[in-house]
């Protein structure tokens, strides 16, 4: 091993190994240490080998070439240095100053780089293996666009996802007809897994791209998706016929039952149960916020419960079945498989109604909130109900009011 090899000098700090006779062991041996010196101090950190003074060469600080187990310790000599090398290296791209000290102590902690592909594949299996099912369908979705943008070549570091990769990839994000909503979320995930790489230790700080290139340019403000009670009205009144005919009424109604029950989402209709039904009343978890929601079933919407009756397999809509769809995943994949096919449904009733707005599941949250706007409803009841910024704050707002209260308001509706 050279003397160039035994001394590695970075910012002001040298970094060699010593074979340090100061300190004998029992077996006649001195320990091998590495000495960090910078700024005038020293720190010594033991290798956790040995040798015999002997087969030291203490003017060019290497083992000699008789040295037994010669190869061995020079690799332990070599990736120490290195892995001290790597360390240097860092707090420079960091623009961080270091002591001898406080290199020494940070053992463990240098950076392991990985590929933006390989790290979006362990926050989606972690987001399996904790049940956050909504969260994993997140970062999928972004995982499957970048794989799109980059023809399948997402093993890449993370300092490549620069300002002008981040540029490029807006560019062709709108080129495939993305909405500015859909770019806002595809980039919010992006820089959240660039956060959480950097908090794993698996990309640097120095490379972050998101300071310089900001987010909050997109315009997410959602464009208005509520319809007027007349069109909701025409929705209860046809009988149009239309492809997939098993999915026809199953989406007429649960539409008519969202408006009608306090604009309650897909994913909270398709998982209602009898136990649901308390006193006449709807209680139910919101998935997305975990708030309690206590809310009246108007009497049109007790119809469609019955309806379903014999067929909801465990729940009161046959979107789910209790025998088959056992795991968080299995539901979260159901309900995106159905939800689809509503959609879709209600896409093609709309136009047939002459309704202009695309229809989908989430019209009736809006058009609830809407429509009791429109009726003279107290506005803290239902300004926020629309969940554009804070769908907490708007569930904290309806729990403030009475039960009565908010039976007296849904008389509105029809």
């Amino acid at each position: 091993m050279s003397t160039k090899m035994s001394t590695i000098k970075t910012m002001n700090a040298t970094v060699n190994v010593v074979c340090y006779k100061w300190k004998t062991l029992s077996n006649g041996e001195h320990p091998l240490m590495l000495r960090i010196c910078k700024d005038g101090k020293r720190k010594y950190q033991s290798l956790g080998i040995s040798v015999n003074p002997r087969y030291w060469d203490f003017k060019k600080n290497v083992p000699k070439s008789k040295c037994p187990n010669l190869e061995y310790i020079q690799k332990i000599i070599l990736d120490k240095k290195l892995e001290f090398q790597e360390r240097m290296l860092e707090m420079k791209a960091d623009q961080k100053d270091y002591s001898a000290e406080t290199l020494v102590a940070m053992r463990g902690q240098t950076t392991t780089i990985k590929t933006v592909g390989s790290f979006y594949q362990e926050i989606i299996a972690q987001c399996k293996a904790d049940n956050k099912c909504g969260n994993r369908l997140v970062y999928l979705n972004s995982y499957n666009s970048l794989m799109r943008f980059t023809k399948g070549k997402l093993e890449i570091p993370f300092d490549v996802v620069n300002v002008a990769w981040l540029e490029r990839y807006e560019k062709w994000l709108r080129a495939n007809g993305n909405k500015e909503t859909t770019i806002s979320l595809m980039f919010r995930t992006l820089r959240s897994t660039y956060n959480k790489a950097i908090n794993a230790k698996c990309a640097r700080t120095s490379d972050y791209p998101f300071n310089e290139y900001k987010i909050s340019k997109f315009d997410t403000t959602t464009q208005k998706r509520a319809i007027a009670k007349t069109e909701m009205l025409k929705f209860t009144e046809t009988s149009q016929p239309i492809g997939q005919k098993k999915y026809v009424e199953l989406s007429k109604d649960i539409f008519i039952f969202s408006y009608l029950c306090g604009g309650i989402n897909f994913t909270d209709i398709a998982n209602l149960t009898q136990e649901n039904i308390v006193n006449g009343r709807l209680h139910y978890i919101r998935q997305k916020t975990g708030k309690l929601i206590k809310i009246g079933i108007p009497q049109e919407a007790m119809l469609i419960i019955e309806k379903y009756a014999k067929e909801g397999n465990g729940y009161l809509f046959p979107i789910l079945n209790v025998k088959v769809h056992k795991t968080a995943l299995q539901k979260q994949n159901r309900i995106h498989k159905i939800r689809g096919k509503v959609n879709e449904v209600l896409r093609i009733l709309g136009k047939r109604l002459g309704i202009e707005a695309n229809i989908t599941t989430y019209v009736a949250r809006h058009s609830f909130a809407s429509v009791l706007k429109k009726s003279g409803v107290n506005i803290a009841l239902i300004s926020e109900a629309l969940g554009h910024s804070d769908l907490a704050t708007t569930q904290i707002y309806l729990d403030s009011f009475d039960n009565e209260q908010v039976d007296e308001a849904m008389k509105n509706l029809l």
